[in-house]
This record gives C-alpha cells, sequence and structure tokens, in this order.
C-alpha cells in the first residue's frame, strides 16, 4: 500500500472548503438592521448572517416574518415559548415605532425564517493597545 499526498494540498483545502461554503450557503441569508428596536446589541446598519430553518430558543436573536405584515421582516429576541408561538420582544423598549409581541402576541413557528449567527459589518472598532 502506498499512501499518496496531493500535488497541490492548497488547492484541496480550498476546493473543499467553497464545497462546505456553497453547502451552507443554501442555509445562511444575509439580512440589514434598520430602525432602533435591538439598541444597543443591534444598530441601524448593522448586517446579520441568519441561520435559515434553525429552530429559536428562549435568548436567541431571531428573523421573523412581521405577523401582520408578511411583506417585512423583523429582527427579534425570543422569550418564551407559548401554545400560539413564539414570544418575540424588542431589546429596546423606548424605540420610536417599536412594534413586538406586547402589540400582535405570540408568532407563529412558520414566520419564524431564522436565527442570527453573527454580525458581520460592520466591524467592531479596534482599540488601540495601551503602551506599557
Amino acid at each position: 500500500m502506498r499512501i499518496r499526498t496531493p500535488r497541490h494540498p492548497v488547492l484541496w483545502v480550498l476546493a473543499s472548503a467553497a464545497v462546505c461554503a456553497l453547502a451552507a450557503a443554501r442555509r445562511l441569508r444575509t439580512v440589514e438592521v434598520t430602525g432602533d428596536s435591538m439598541l444597543p446589541g443591534l444598530r441601524p446598519g448593522d448586517w446579520l448572517i441568519v441561520h435559515t430553518g434553525a429552530r429559536p430558543a428562549p435568548g436567541a436573536v431571531v428573523v421573523a416574518e412581521h405577523p401582520e405584515r408578511r411583506d417585512l421582516l423583523i429582527v427579534k429576541r425570543v422569550t418564551h415559548r407559548s401554545g400560539d408561538g413564539w414570544w418575540l420582544e424588542s431589546d429596546n423598549q423606548r424605540a420610536r415605532g417599536r412594534r413586538d409581541s406586547w402589540d400582535f402576541g405570540p408568532v407563529p413557528e412558520t414566520l419564524i425564517k431564522g436565527c442570527v449567527l453573527l454580525r458581520y459589518w460592520p466591524f467592531p472598532p479596534v482599540s488601540p493597545s495601551k503602551s506599557r
């Protein structure tokens, strides 16, 4: 038996990564935050990566269709599950125009599009290191 190494291992790694990224892309989506309802954690202009089809859990930030305006996506925090669906709340209850489950009630699971994995833009500010 002979063990052979690939001629171009870097190319194999890149090709494997590309295949994995393409597979994941079917389940990942990007959304932009608008409005102040999720301050201070999420700000208008933040871009998020959302894992579509992921099951929500209390404490998770999710993207859902607005129950009263299906053409509108909302970003909210899951607080709990009731018999009729998920209770979604804004982090900033004082935001102007804020609408969440306090206004429209629990959101059916079918309207939950996915869970937020991370904020990728803008990059967090880098603080200068202190010299000693």
